[in-house]
This record gives C-alpha cells, structure tokens and sequence, in this order.
C-alpha cells in the first residue's frame, strides 16, 4: 500500500491507496497547531485499521511537513513537486494548476516553461483571509458562499492581507451595505490578488485546475476565477488531498507507520525559543501598578429622576459601539459598549430606546456622535453635531491631565496617536491600513487558541518568558505563533508576547518613536486595548515612562463626544434627537446604487430612515447629494485636468501614435503632444483612469510591491493596444526639466525606466510599434538631434529640421502650460483669501493629478470648504535653499519648496500624497515633516494605493481642520 500525509499550514490530510492507485482511506481536518498530537493518531488509526502489521510506501509533503518528516526520518516531498506528481497522473493535459491553501497560495505553470510562483509569508487571498473575512460578517465559510451567490453589486476591496480588507470593510458594515454584496467583493478580491499579486505579468491561459480548500468549498470563487481569466476551469474529485496523492504517488521508501507513530510520541518540544522579560516579577509590583492605575478614575452618580439636563455621546467604531450619558457636573450616568455585530444603528436604537423606557421625563441637552459610524448615527437618530474622533479622543483626555502632551489610543482596528502643544493637536498619526497593532490583532489569536480575549490577556501578566515576536503584521504573526507553539512555548508566554508585539508595533511602526521624550512626558492611554493590562505594561516597559490611563479607557471616544456637545450646548434648549415614540417606529432600509453622474462611477450606500431622511455614503463628489456636479472652480486639480483633456487628436500626414497619460505624462503630455502633430501624427492619448482600466492590465503587472501609479500604465498600455495605432510612445527619461531647487533633477527610478518593465510585460504590445528609447528634454540643445536620431529607426523621411520646429514648439507648450498653472494657482489664492477660505497645498506629484490615484481626495478637501493647490504652482516662488537629505529630484525638490512656502504663509498648509510601495517617499516624508515642523505647521500625510476607502483619510483632515480651528480659536 501507499500512505501519502500532507500536512499544511491549517489543515492535514491524508490518504492511503492499495496496489491499484484506489482510495481506500483519506482524512482532511483541521490541525489547530496540534501537528504532532493529530499526525501520531492517525498514523496509528491507519496501521491498526488499513496495514495490520505490514509497512507501507510512505511520504510527507505541506508546507509544514518538513519538521514532522526530519523528526521521524521519513522522506520528504516538496509540495510543488508532489502537486505537480498527482496532476500529471490524474489530470493529464493540465496548463496551469492554481492551488489556495489555509495560509499558502500557489499558482504551477505546467506547459510553456514549468515554473512556480507562491506566495511569501504574507497569506493575502488565502483561506486564513477568507476565514477572516468570514468571521468579519459574522458567517462561517458556507454562509459566506451562500450570500455571495445572491449578490447585486462588488465593491472595491483590497486583498493584500486581512488588514488592508478590514480597513475596506468595515466602513461599508457601518455604511448598511449588504452582507451578499461585501461577501461577493471578497471572492473578487481573492481572485484580484491571485491574478496580479502570484501571477505577476505570466498569463493564465488553456487548462485550468482548481485545488484546495477555499476553491473547493467556494462555487463563487471558481466562478470568479473562471470570469476573470476568460477561462472554464475544472476542481476535480479529491482537490483538497491532490498534494497528500502526489506525495503517496511519489513514496519509494516502506516504513512501518505504528512504529513511525511511537516516534513521534517521544518528539517532545524543545522549549527553545527567544524570550524576553516577564511583565512583572511578582505580585507585588503588580499590585502597586494595579493601584496606580485605579486612580484615574471619573466620578459615577446615580441614574434617576433628581438628574437634571444630560449629554449624550456615542461612538460608533470600526468593531464597537459606545455611549455615554453624562450630567451637568461631567459625571457618568450610564454606559453601554458592545461590538457593533456589523450595523451599528440597531443597537444604538436598541440603548437608546433603554433610557427612554427607564427614564420617561429625561430631559437630554445634547447627542454628540463620532468614530466610523458618526453620519450613519447623526443622520438616523436627529443628534445635535458629530465630532471627529480625534478631537473627541483629545477632549476627554484633557478633562483627565489638563497638560497632557500625548495620546495614544488603541481601539479595535484603528490607532490614533497624538501630540499636544499649547493645548492643541500639533501632530497626529494613525494606522494606514494595517490594524496589527491593534485590539482585532489580539482577539484574532485568543479565538484561534481557543479563549475569550479578556482570559487570553490575564494569562500573560505572570508568564515566565514571554515569547519574542517582534512586530510584525498580523498574517506574519500567525507562523510566528505557531512556530513559538511548536517549540513548546506555553499559551501564557505567547500571550505576553503577543501583548508586548500589540505595543511595539504602535510605537516602532505607527508612531516611529525613538524616546520617551519624543513622545512626551504626560501620557494618556486610552481606547479598549488598553484595558489589557498585559499590553499597558508593556507600554510603560518599553517607553520607560508611567502613564495615566483611566478608567472608561474603552469609553473616552463616547465620553470626549458627550464633553464636546456640552461645551457647545444652549442652556435651556432640548436636543433634536429622536423621541421614544419616534424611536419605537424607526426603520432603516439600506441599498447599494453604482452612481453613473460622472467618470468615477461611485458606489454608492443609500441609507433610508423612516422620516424621509437620506443619507448617502461612498461618494467622492456632491453630485449624488446636490444633484450638482463640482465646478472645480476652487481645486487646482480640477483645472490641471481640464488643460489635458484638450489635447485632443488633430489629423495628420504621418500615421497614428498613441501616448499613455501615465506617470509624467501627467506633466510631459502637452510638450509630447505638441512634438508629434506638429510632425504630422496624429495622436491618440489613453483614456482616463478608472478601476475598469486598471483590472484590465493588471494580468501584466510583473511585481506587487511597484507603487499604484505604476501599475496603473498597464491598463493604458492595453486600452492603446486596441486603438489601432502605428505606434506607442512611452520613453525612459532619467532626467525631468531643472527647475534649478534641488542638487540635480532626476526622475525616480519608476518614472524614468517603468517603460522597460512595460516593453518586458506586455504582450499585447507584439502587434504594435513601442518605442521606448531614453530621451532627455533637459537639454534643449541637444534634443532635437537625438530624436531625429530616434525616430529614423521607426519612421521613414523626418529631417532634423522638421524636429527643430516641432521641439522649438513643443518647449514653448509645455512652458505656457506650467505658467497657465502658476497664474491660476495664484488666482485662487487671492480669491481664498478674499473669501478666508483654508488653502491647502494638495502635494504630491503630477501623476497625483489622476483621479483613480488620488481617489477624490482633491474633491474631498474642497468639500470641506478649502481652496486645493499643487506644489508646482508655488515651489516657484521659492529659491533654492539647503536640505538634509540629497536633493536630487525635481517632484521632490517642488515638495520641499512648496512646504516651505507654507511655513511663510500664515493661512496655506500642506498635505502631502504618498505611494505605498514609494521608496523614495521613506525619504521625502521625513524631510517634509521637518521643514514644516520647523516653520509651525501641521504636517498631514495621505497614503493612497488601490483602496479606495477613505476613511483613514477623512479622519486625518477633519483633525487637520479641527485643529487648525482651535489654533486660530485660541490666537483670536
């Protein structure tokens, strides 16, 4: 007989086949980390049941295999390798297998050059994620399957990692979008991530095979699959054991598996690991830390008939729901906190509706809401104002140290830190998209071993020697643990370790800190996680500072809301929330509808109350509001697009070029468009950018970690390739125009060479000219010769001097355009000014420009009632002046002129637009800061990529304009 046992990074499985290749046994179950305890019973179930006494060929293959054969002297098959075995042999004619695992993906390529592609640690797009996702809905993985089939409408949603999907889910949870529709954008999600993030640029084509749980379990998912390929692919019979057959195909060695079993009983965990301190040494330190801690603590009174007018705060977060009733004396009457189980809106309807019943003559001053869910509660129950979190977080913090000088405040997904100076917010810094930091981080892990989070977290305050994890990301994490389980760490010291990990990730990822002193020395922690008193210790431990954290830690967002609607409450006047009556027949009805009034094609989350009221959610203008479209008469972006939609193909002589307005094209298509129709050519520029263009090309992208704006080249490239053309032109230019502010004027690495990477990627390029030659426009005199140079190699009769004219022309265009800029960047200055409207330096680089990159936040600022400006249209104002860092990129020589251009300008601040995946911007940020630090101001950072979510970005420009308000309260 032949034993093949695949053990894999969540599951097992196993199948024993007779002397004919039939199956006479298979098992597939979850191993919950047991992987010696699980493999030594089922070794011994087969022996007794199948083998009686006799060996049988044996082989271990999975990704967590390897240990399991060393420990028992088995053979080892890599599981590529095994995969490949039992696809041949029962699936022949095979071109492509893709295979997702619990926290591996794969995708084999077997005809046409066999090559594997995996992925690294990171399990984006998994069975974990799926598993994650699932959990988020409240669904097991059927359920989620189910509701996925029912679905009206996708969102986008981001895949990388449970992390990026969460801060793209929740939003849409809170928003009332339906659970079918969020499920559907999850399996499209994965297939997103499969295609560009495994695949990287090698077609997917012919024979697909579908292996492994999640496209097993999951019709959608292969159906997702099959649609976004073009292809019709097949899950055969025994998909989840096709690594576990390879693996007993493969067995050459008889072994016997009762002794084999025995084996593995002795294997006993080394206990070998890298620990670090214990939190406390004894129960003493503990008990005095405990009793520092209970000081800080608010006044409770009585809820009854004797109160007089109250406030209410409610915070409706990213995975909980706070409230707050305070008196006239800020003293707490009742609380509520509870997990938001996916819509808000009933449960706070539900408390709400508690305080009424129990409290009939109450009379409420004032409702106040914030957090994530803060329009969805305003709008559905009447509440007086909302407050953005940040400023409600500073709110209460103050009533606790009144010269408080830093906040940190870890909620379930979300990290809010900030600095006060002068009584106000100077510097704020939030998690972008990853959550590892955080309270879910912690939960996650309890469940997966099996405890409530609030027992997980005691077990660690005396562990001996907690586990060193570093700081990692949550999908990291996971190996790490299950590596520290396997060494035989207990649960007590993993706790620990994961306690002292929540907090290194907040201080060496989020905040960057390098000393206590950096941060400040009166410090106030606050939000649920810091109920954890393992992760508060490790806090204190690791900044060597004590810090005041109080007592409703979990409730200061809902407790600094009901604080704020009190200051700015009308003594005598009642709130306008909803009556108990109105309550009692409040209805909420949720619908999701792809807005079609522009390009950007939104969508968006309509919210019906039972009043008639509306709220729509999602929308990147005003338009689904106003019935309006935005004039852009206060958004230099707007207007930047206007000039290059006139660039429109004019008939000419010498046939059809195409130009990819992509990356510094943004700023180079007028100079390149002039060049070539005054050459005869017609020319063809790429549409605009949308989430369809970008799907289209992403097959073709070569790498996951390029920034978004690269990426995006791919689908111009595809949209040109259908146009027709003669030719494509995008070159390699290492040099940009020197604007005479930095050490030199390169372009990036991204930007000069991303058209060799397209040349190398591209197939759909094979039936048209692309000319990618390395041009430099930095040199006037020099450029018309080398071009002439250039274009002989694809085109027949152009002279030097038709070049000369036609570059004469096009440097005379582009510098008319910039200057066109420059004037009505100026223009709208003046006019902000006259009507003291907040300007706001949007900076970034040209290709920020597009709306697909930026995803509305130009629009978003001038919602906020701000005038928008590039960094281009002020930089020139500026002469050049020294910096710490080389200087050596013109976009980047602009940004640091622009910011400190800001610093002279009383009413001017800037935001800076940052690529993830930008390694130069580890540089710019650092430098931008410091100039504008330098100078007082705020410095606010915007990372953007293909989430389109904003909610990040709104809370930090709401707490930008909050606290540009209260320095300008507080100086008037």
């Amino acid at each position: 007989m032949k034993v093949g046992l695949d053990v894999g990074s969540t599951t097992i499985k196993c199948v024993v086949l007779d002397d004919s290749d039939r199956i006479i046994y298979h098992t597939y179950e979850r191993h919950f980390s047991h992987i010696l305890e699980k493999s030594e019973a089922l070794l011994q179930h087969i022996a007794k049941q199948y083998l009686h006494g006799q060996s049988a060929l044996f082989a271990i293959s999975g990704s967590a295999g390897m240990g399991l054969a060393d420990s028992c002297g088995v053979s080892f098959v890599q599981e590529v390798f095994a995969t490949r075995v039992a696809a041949n042999r029962l699936a022949p004619g095979t071109d492509v297998v893709i295979e997702l695992g619990g926290e591996d993906a794969k995708i084999l390529f077997l005809t046409g050059g066999m090559e594997v592609r995996m992925n690294g640690s990171c399990a984006g797009g998994t069975g974990a994620f799926i598993d994650q996702m699932a959990t988020l809905l409240k669904m097991s993985a059927e359920d989620m399957n189910r509701a996925a089939a029912r679905a009206e409408k996708t969102y986008t949603i981001a895949s990388r990692c449970g992390v990026f999907a969460k801060s793209d889910i929740q939003p849409l949870i809170n928003q009332g979008a339906r659970s079918e529709d969020i499920a559907a954008s999850i399996y499209q999600a994965v297939v997103n991530q499969t295609i560009a993030g495994l695949a990287q640029g090698r077609p997917i084509q012919g024979n697909v095979l579908y292996l492994g749980g999640p496209l097993t379990f999951s019709e959608v998912l292969r159906k997702d699959f099959d649609a976004t390929l073009g292809v019709e692919g097949s899950c055969p019979d025994n998909s989840l054991l096709y690594v576990a057959l390879g693996a007993a195909f493969y067995a050459d060695a008889a072994y016997d598996l009762e002794l084999l079993a025995r084996k593995l009983s002795g294997a006993n965990a080394t206990a070998h690991y890298v620990s670090q301190p214990p939190l406390f040494q004894n129960q003493a330190e503990y008990d005095e830390f405990a009793a520092r801690h209970a000081r800080a603590t608010v006044p409770h009174a009585p809820f009854d008939e004797t109160c007089g007018p109250v406030h209410i705060g409610i915070d409706s977060g990213s995975t909980t729901v706070k409230l707050v009733v305070i008196d006239e004396e800020d003293r707490i009457l009742f609380s509520d906190y509870r997990p938001n189980l996916g819509n808000p809106i009933p449960l706070i309807r539900t408390v709400l509706q508690q305080i009424f019943k129990e409290h009939p003559n109450l009379q409420v001053a004032s409702v106040t809401t914030t957090g994530y869910g803060e329009e969805l509660a305003k709008n559905a129950f009447h509440a007086d104002c909302g407050v953005v979190e940040t400023v409600a977080h500073f709110t209460a913090a103050r009533h606790f140290m009144p010269d408080v000088d830093f906040i940190i405040d870890i909620g379930g997904q979300d990290m809010k830190c900030f600095q006060i100076e002068d009584g106000a917010i100077s510097n704020i810094f939030l998690n972008e998209a990853c959550s590892s930091g955080c309270g879910s981080f912690l939960q996650t892990f309890a469940q997966t071993l099996g405890y409530d989070v609030k027992e997980f977290a005691k077990l660690g305050l005396f562990a001996d020697r907690p586990v060193d994890l570093g700081s990692r990301c949550t999908v990291f994490m996971n190996s790490s643990v299950k590596q520290a389980q396997k060494d035989g760490a207990t649960v007590e010291n993993i706790s620990a370790g994961l306690s002292i990990s929540v907090v290194k990730n907040a201080l060496y990822k989020v905040i960057r800190a390098s000393s206590p002193e950096e941060l400040g020395r009166n410090i106030v922690v606050q939000g649920g996680t810091f109920y954890n008193e393992a992760v508060l210790r490790a806090f204190e431990k690791e900044m060597g500072v004590e810090v005041i954290r109080p007592d409703i830690a979990g409730l200061m967002g809902a407790f600094g809301a009901a604080l704020y609607g009190k200051k700015r409450s009308v003594p005598g006047k009642r709130s306008t929330l909803l009556s108990a009556q109105e309550l009692e027949h409040f209805i909420q009805e949720t619908r999701s509808v792809q807005c079609g009034g522009c390009g950007n094609h939104c969508q968006l989350t309509v919210n019906l109350f039972s009043d008639g009221k509306k709220l729509v959610s999602g929308n990147r203008c005003d338009r689904p509001v106003t019935g309006k479209a935005d004039s852009g008469e206060w958004n230099l972006y707007a207007y930047k697009r206007q000039l290059l939609d006139q660039y429109q193909p004019v008939p000419g002589f010498r046939g059809r070029i195409g130009l990819p307005l992509v990356l510094n094209f943004y700023e180079l298509l007028p100079f390149w468009h002039t060049f070539f129709t005054k050459l005869g050519f017609e020319v063809h520029v790429s549409p605009i950018s949308s989430r369809k263009l970008y799907l289209e090309g992403q097959a073709t992208i070569p790498s996951d970690t390029a920034c978004f704006p690269a990426k995006l080249a791919h689908g111009h490239i595809k949209a040109l390739s259908r146009m027709g053309l003669d030719a494509i032109f995008y070159p390699c230019m290492t040099y940009n125009v020197d604007e005479g502010l930095g050490d030199n004027h390169y372009n990036c690495p991204v930007v000069a060479y991303y058209p060799e990477v397209i040349a190398g990627n591209c197939p759909e390029l094979s039936g048209t000219q692309f000319i990618y030659d390395y041009v430099g426009i930095h040199r006037p005199k020099d450029f018309p010769g080398h071009m002439t140079a250039i274009l002989a190699k694809y085109f027949d009769g152009i002279s030097l001097q038709e070049v000369r004219r036609a570059a004469d022309a096009a440097y005379e265009e582009y510098h008319r355009h910039m200057e066109q800029v420059r004037r009505r960047g100026g223009e709208l200055i003046t006019r902000a000014r006259e009507e003291r409207r907040p300007i706001i330096v949007l900076a970034g680089r040209p290709y920020h420009v597009d709306p697909e990159v930026n995803h509305g936040i130009d629009t978003l600022l001038t919602r906020y009632g701000a005038a928008v400006v590039t960094e281009d249209s002020v930089s020139c104002l500026v002469e050049k002046f020294p910096t710490s860092v080389l200087n050596q990129w013109t976009y980047h020589s602009r940004l640091y002129a622009a910011a400190r251009y800001c610093c002279t300008q009383k009413d001017m601040n800037l935001v800076q637009l940052v690529s993830f995946g930008c390694g130069v911007d580890a540089i710019t940020t650092d430098e931008t800061r410091e100039i504008l630090q330098a100078g007082g101001k705020l410095y606010t950072q915007l990372k953007i990529d293909e989430i389109t979510n904003l909610g990040a970005v709104n809370i930090r420009l709401r707490s930008l304009f909050a606290a540009l308000d209260e320095q300008e309260e507080r100086e008037g």
